[in-house]
């Protein structure tokens, strides 16, 4: 090969490399000119994330200002996509730590809308969780632990029924409120006043835009939004009389499962309320739960817990309960009768021990011989008010029961309300094709057969009675504040409806339900030196599956009246036993009496001094095991 065709060869590779380096710097130019934001914001996407920092939601006060429910920081477990999905090494090793199904943190992580975004995938975790993710975080990519506002109840089980709890939003809640702004993640209210005023309460998040490392680790802020707290409720709710009422109840219930042979006497419920306004000063169900337990998911052992209890722990009793309302029902019977003139305040009717149409029979086959109005009611006699439902009907009955709002919610702010039941012969007909008897008019006339009505009904039929006739809207929630406390909305009492009773056939009930507490009256024995002067009335309704319901209903003062009670206990037996004791622990809170200790109190005393007695013994023993030196 001659010099020259080697320099020619020498200079066409030259050509060619001049070529490629030509082509690659156009190449490199035009992907820096056309392409060059969008590599930038990919490069970008794997170093910087936004962290959301979820909104703190607004605050529960008592119509005093007493904090009962608030926030606290918390630690929540996020995944944060670095450099493409979650491995699934990383998801086995997690769903260990916090013992959940793998599964179901693919789920979430399938859910992922933002790539930018972490997913979070438990809330509240425990310190035990945060140092073994920490001990392994070089094998946990995209594992991240922040700081988020976590629900607090601060009384614990206290109020649970009327607050409810949070939890992560469901896939059927995100379809539903995916246009109102909900995503994946966030934590909803499910229960009581938390899912009702969800929207007004929850806030609006905030977020950082940081810098990660190559395990997700954040390493720098770059930028912040802070989130603004939600707006906080001011509730009707008297604090000091809710702990009363809820105390009063749980000590009765041991009480009578103890004591008087009422094993099943595992549930009940309370209301306490203003009748001149609607306002719900307390409201109580047994057995209850404690909402934090569902911060961060409730646990399997938890749930099971209140998932196998045959007394249902989830359900508001107070609400949606639905029970044979017994004798307190002989109010609207006796309401009826005197305004349709089936009778008359003189009348007296013979009673002996049964009807004589039908041989209905009193408690215990008792017989009062004659007797008018007030003593039939403050009584409570059977055969008088049969005699009533004989002359009223079924369709009177029905007409004035529907008169006191009993057979339709009352709307208060809370789901689940239940509708409760008016005996009537449309009823009867659609559900069972058959006619109505006279036997059944007569059940209906003392609150039993078809009727049913919740606690919360029969408050505002006593609210009624106190207070000439106006049904009021029950509601829980007077004040609705931003977060700087100015005051965006308020709660102003609503009547909803009257039943008209003249002034004279007004008295004459309240009378009789006066004597109720006075020697000779059925609670007599529960009231006895109680300085304020109530009107009441106790039931006893008839339970197919066990022992009879017991009730309790009233008001006080009886001259001014400002409370009404309404206690319902599950399986309780007599009212007198098992409702008016509660009823009067929870009126001495509500007027500042002096506790009087009954039967129940001196058991918890009992209880406590034993428990103090074994506590002391363990620690004698404990001290006595340590050898003498």
């Amino acid at each position: 090969m001659t010099d020259r065709d080697q320099n020619q060869r020498i200079a066409i590779l030259g050509y060619i490399v001049i070529f490629i380096v030509t082509l690659l710097t156009i190449r490199l130019a035009f992907l820096q000119i056309a392409y060059g934001q969008d590599y930038k914001r990919l490069a970008d996407n794997n170093r910087i994330k936004l962290m959301p920092i979820m909104a703190p939601r607004g605050l529960f006060y008592d119509r005093s200002g007493v904090p009962l429910v608030s926030n606290r920081p918390g630690f929540t477990v996020s995944l944060v996509p670095i450099d493409g999905p979650i491995r699934d090494d990383v998801i086995i090793k997690l769903a260990s730590f916090l013992q959940m199904k793998p599964e179901d943190i693919r789920q979430k992580v399938a859910k992922l809308d933002n790539p930018l975004e972490p997913m979070r995938i438990k809330n509240d975790i425990g310190p035990d969780i945060i140092t073994k993710i920490r001990e392994h975080q070089d094998e946990l990519p995209g594992v991240i632990i922040e700081i988020q506002s976590v629900r607090n109840y601060i009384n614990k089980a206290l109020g649970a029924h009327i607050f409810g709890y949070v939890s992560e939003i469901s896939d059927a809640e995100l379809e539903k409120k995916k246009p109102l702004g909900y995503k994946s993640g966030d934590i909803v209210g499910k229960f009581g006043l938390e899912q009702v005023f969800d929207q007004d309460i929850r806030g609006v998040d905030g977020g950082s835009q940081v810098e990660v490392d190559v395990t997700g680790r954040p390493v720098r802020m770059l930028d912040k939004k802070d989130p603004i707290l939600g707006n906080s409720l001011v509730l009707t709710i008297d604090a000091k009389i809710q702990k009363a009422a809820e105390e009063a109840i749980d000590n009765r219930l041991r009480y009578l499962q103890t004591r008087l042979g009422n094993p099943n006497a595992k549930a009940a419920a309370a209301v306490v309320m203003n009748p001149n306004t609607g306002e719900i000063l307390a409201m109580v169900s047994r057995p209850t739960f404690n909402p934090n337990m569902f911060n961060g998911g409730i646990s399997a052992k938890n749930w099971k817990e209140i998932n196998d209890n045959p007394f249902n722990p989830m359900q508001n009793r107070a609400i949606s309960g639905e029970y044979p309302p017994g004798s307190t029902f002989k109010i609207v019977t006796g309401t009826a009768a005197l305004e349709l003139g089936k009778v008359t305040p003189e009348e007296k009717i013979l009673d002996i021990g049964y009807h004589w149409l039908i041989p209905k029979t009193n408690a215990a086959g008792e017989a009062l011989g004659w007797i008018n109005f007030s003593t039939a009611l403050s009584k409570s006699d059977n055969v008088y008010f049969y005699e009533m439902g004989n002359r009223l009907g079924i369709d009177n009955l029905e007409k004035y029961a529907r008169m006191f709002g009993l057979g339709a919610v009352t709307g208060i702010d809370l789901p689940g309300e239940a509708d409760g039941l008016v005996a009537n012969r449309r009823y009867k007909e659609k559900v069972y094709g058959e006619d109505w008897y006279l036997s059944e008019t007569f059940d209906a006339a003392i609150g039993q057969g078809f009727q049913l009505a919740t606690p919360l009904q029969m408050a505002t039929v006593m609210g009624q009675i106190a207070n000439g006739g106006h049904r009021y809207k029950p509601y829980l929630v007077s004040k609705e504040l931003a977060p700087d406390g100015f005051v965006v909305k308020t709660f102003d009492p609503e009547e909803v409806g009257q039943v008209h009773i003249s002034e004279r056939n007004l008295n004459l009930i309240r009378g009789a339900l006066h004597d109720v507490a006075l020697p000779g009256g059925t609670a007599a024995y529960v009231f006895d030196g109680f300085p304020i002067s109530i009107a009441g009335k106790t039931g006893t309704a008839e339970n197919p599956h066990g022992d009879d319901h017991g009730w309790f209903v009233a008001y006080a003062p009886f001259d001014n009246p400002t409370v009404v009670v309404a206690v319902l206990v599950e399986q309780g037996g007599f009212g007198s036993d098992s409702a008016a004791p509660i009823a009067r622990k929870i009126l001495e809170a509500a007027f500042n009496i002096p506790p009087h200790q009954d039967a129940a109190d001196q058991m918890v005393e009992e209880e406590a001094a034993k428990a103090n007695i074994a506590n002391t013994n363990d620690l004698k023993s404990s001290t006595n095991s340590i050898p003498a030196h």
